[in-house]
C-alpha cells in the first residue's frame, strides 16, 4: 500500500545504515518565534532519548497535573533519536511543579522554561535541524559528492515519510478500515488517520509529477508557495519571471492536502492529474465529507544550510534544516539505499 516512490535524480548511488544509536539521528525543533514571557501556558524545551513524543507529552500531563488538552507540542519526533522540542502546558490556577522531576528515568532534559501568550499549535514551528550519521556507507565518494551538490543546489521531492503511514504501512491500512467500517475511534487515532489518508492523496499527485519531471516547475493553474513560508497564490499562466523565480528555489508548486475547497477552486485544474485524482477518488470523497479544510504542501524539498563531511571507518555525516512537516529520510532516499539500524535490535520507532 505504500509501495517506494519514483525517485527524482534516479536511483541511490550508495548504501548505508542509519539509526544505529539514537545518537546518529539528531533533531532540533526551531520555534520561530519569542516567547512573550508572561501568560498562562508554560513552555517547555525538551530533550528526549529513545523515548516517544506522545509518552513524553503523557509524563508532562501527570507532573502538572493536567489533562493532555492541555498540551501543545509543535510535531511528533522520532522515538530512536536525540531530538529536541517544545511542549506547552495551560497552568492557568494551577501552580508549577518542579520541572526537572521530568529527568528522573535519565532520557529526558530540561533545557529551558519560559511563558508565553498562547498554547502551542501543531506545524506552527519554523523547521527542524538535524544532524544524521550513516554508517557502513558504500558507493563512489566522487558520485556521492556530486549527487550531494545536486541535492542542495535543486532540492528533492517533498514526499512524506514512511513513518507517516507506520511501520510496513500499518497506520494507512488502519486508516483505510476505518474510513470503510466507520468504527469509533479516540481523538488521537482520528487525527492520525486523517493524516495517513491526506499524505497518501499527495504522495500519489506528487509521484505523478516525478514521473512528468514537473515536479519543481510551475505549471498553468499551479498553486506556488513562497519558500520558508506558508504563503501562496495561483499562478493561472506562469511568466518568465515565475520560472525563473522557480529555478532559484524562491517558489514551488504546491500539491493539495486534500479536503473541502473553497468556493471557485478546482483542484482537479489546480496542476493535478485527473487520473490520478480518480484512483484516489475514495480516499478523496471521504476526508471531503469529513469537512477536513484543503491546505497546500510545497511539491519541493529544499534543505538549508546542508554541510556533508565523510568520516573514518565508512561514515557520512549529514548537516541540514528543514521547514516543518518535511522529512530528512525524503532527503536520504534520493542519495542512499539505507536500512535503519534500529530494527536490526528490535527497538522501535515513532509512527507520524
Amino acid at each position: 500500500m505504500t509501495s517506494r516512490p519514483p525517485r527524482a535524480w534516479g536511483s541511490p548511488i550508495a548504501s548505508g545504515v542509519i539509526r544505529c544509536h539514537p545518537e546518529d539521528f539528531e533533531v532540533s525543533e526551531q520555534l520561530g518565534f519569542e516567547l512573550s514571557g508572561a501568560g498562562e501556558h508554560v513552555f517547555l524545551h525538551l530533550q528526549k532519548r529513545q523515548l516517544n513524543s506522545m509518552d513524553l507529552m503523557q509524563r508532562v500531563a501527570q507532573l502538572s497535573g493536567t489533562s493532555q488538552r492541555d498540551i501543545g507540542m509543535s510535531g511528533l519526533k522520532d522515538r530512536n533519536a536525540v531530538t529536541r522540542q517544545w511542549f506547552s502546558v495551560g497552568m492557568a490556577g494551577r501552580p508549577e511543579p518542579d520541572w526537572q522531576a521530568l529527568e528522573g528515568a535519565g532520557d529526558v532534559q530540561v533545557l529551558a522554561v519560559g511563558r508565553h501568550l498562547r498554547k502551542l499549535r501543531r506545524g506552527v514551528h519554523r523547521g527542524n535541524q538535524f544532524t544524521l550519521l550513516l554508517r557502513e556507507l558504500r558507493g563512489d565518494r566522487g558520485a556521492l559528492e556530486q549527487r550531494l551538490l545536486k541535492l542542495r543546489a535543486e532540492g528533492v521531492p517533498n514526499y512524506f515519510g514512511e513513518q507517516r503511514f507506520g511501520r510496513d504501512g500499518s497506520t494507512l491500512e488502519q486508516a483505510m478500515r476505518w474510513m470503510h467500517g466507520g468504527r469509533r475511534v479516540s481523538r488521537n487515532q482520528r487525527s492520525l488517520y486523517f493524516s495517513a489518508l491526506r499524505a497518501h492523496v499527495f504522495n500519489r499527485l506528487l509521484a505523478q509529477r516525478v514521473e512528468s519531471e514537473t515536479w519543481s516547475e510551475v505549471l498553468p493553474g499551479d498553486v506556488c508557495m513562497l519558500h520558508g513560508t506558508r504563503s501562496f497564490f495561483t499562478c493561472e499562466e506562469p511568466t518568465e519571471e515565475i520560472q525563473e523565480r522557480a529555478k532559484r528555489g524562491d517558489v514551488h508548486p504546491g500539491v493539495p492536502l486534500w479536503g473541502l475547497a473553497p468556493a471557485g477552486v478546482d483542484l482537479e485544474a489546480a496542476g493535478t492529474c485527473k487520473d490520478t485524482v480518480e484512483q484516489c477518488r475514495e480516499v478523496c470523497d471521504f476526508l471531503e465529507a469529513s469537512a477536513l479544510d484543503l491546505a497546500w504542501r510545497p511539491a519541493r524539498m529544499m534543505p538549508d544550510d546542508f554541510s556533508w563531511r565523510f568520516c573514518d571507518d565508512d561514515k557520512l555525516q549529514l548537516n541540514f534544516t528543514l521547514g516543518a512537516g518535511s522529512y530528512a529520510t525524503a532527503l536520504l532516499a534520493e542519495l542512499v539505499q539505507y536500512k535503519e539500524g534500529h530494527r536490526e535490535s528490535g527497538i522501535g520507532s515513532e509512527q507520524g
